[in-house]
């Protein structure tokens, strides 16, 4: 479903702020692999995401998306295959508009717009469906300006709205840091409902290894732009805090250390 071929990613060339952000990087996801992606500061794990999206050009390299090459296609025209969540809550929804007005533009996506009845009686009863299965009682609030809602509220509304017609990928930036506990707790509880029972190809980062061991079937970790673990199956089920540390150690040569990084 994802395919990423050697693609290298370096800001500000030949300049004294030069950063080689990624560095001949290579991974595969198959149709409906979770991937959570660990590692450091600067690890260059938004900066992979971002070449996913499309959000600037790689420098050399291949993103293939369900078969489609789509590493010369700008940001606007891989929208159609990727479901997307930021770290802010405040991205990925319009706050001056109604949740169902939301909804109603996520389901739209990619479609040609035109001069008809904005939300029609069949799509509130099936917004109001999906609302109540996040258990956040929005169901009841569909007329309430998004701009009104909570921290966590919005994030998950962020959540449904990318999901709410299948992508071929999901990507999740960080999308629980800006929570509290309780709160990130919950949006990632819906995060394994959605993904597991639309069988979505996702790959999540995060800050939290417990995060990244607890969730999906695969966890890659990253460092100085490379891949430098990739853990599946079994290996990754049985997998605690303290040997994913041990992993890193004998993998680098060096401690892990990043001042974001939880580990559980």
């Amino acid at each position: 479903m994802l395919e990423i071929k050697n693609v290298y990613k370096t800001f500000n060339a030949g300049t004294i702020n030069e950063k080689v952000a990624l560095r001949g990087i290579s991974l595969t996801l198959e149709d409906g692999d979770f991937v959570t992606v660990i590692g450091g500061n600067g690890a260059g794990k938004s900066t992979m995401l971002n070449a996913v999206a499309g959000v600037w050009p790689i420098d050399e390299g291949q993103i293939i998306i369900d078969g489609v090459d789509v590493t010369k296609l700008p940001e606007y025209k891989r929208a159609g295959y990727l479901g997307r969540v930021f770290q802010d809550p405040m991205n990925g929804t319009a706050a001056a508009m109604e949740i169902q007005e939301n909804l109603a533009l996520a389901q739209r996506r990619g479609k040609a717009r035109g001069l008809r009845i904005g939300i029609t009686a069949r799509e509130r009863e099936e917004y109001r469906e999906r609302l109540a299965e996040l258990g956040l009682g929005l169901e009841t609030r569909m007329t309430s300006k998004v701009g009104l809602l909570s921290g966590g509220q919005r994030q998950a509304l962020t959540l449904l709205m990318a999901t709410l017609k299948k992508p071929k990928l999901l990507l999740l930036d960080e999308h629980t840091a800006a929570l509290d506990p309780k709160t990130a707790s919950k949006v990632l509880e819906m995060t394994d409902y959605i993904v597991n029972r639309d069988k979505l190809t996702t790959l999540m980062i995060t800050h939290n290894m417990r995060d990244a061991i607890v969730h999906g079937n695969r966890l890659i970790m990253m460092m100085e732009g490379k891949i430098i673990l990739d853990i599946k199956g079994e290996e990754k089920k049985n997998l605690s805090v303290e040997d994913l540390l041990q992993k890193f150690e004998q993998v680098s040569g060096e401690e892990f250390a990043s001042d974001k990084a939880i580990l559980g």
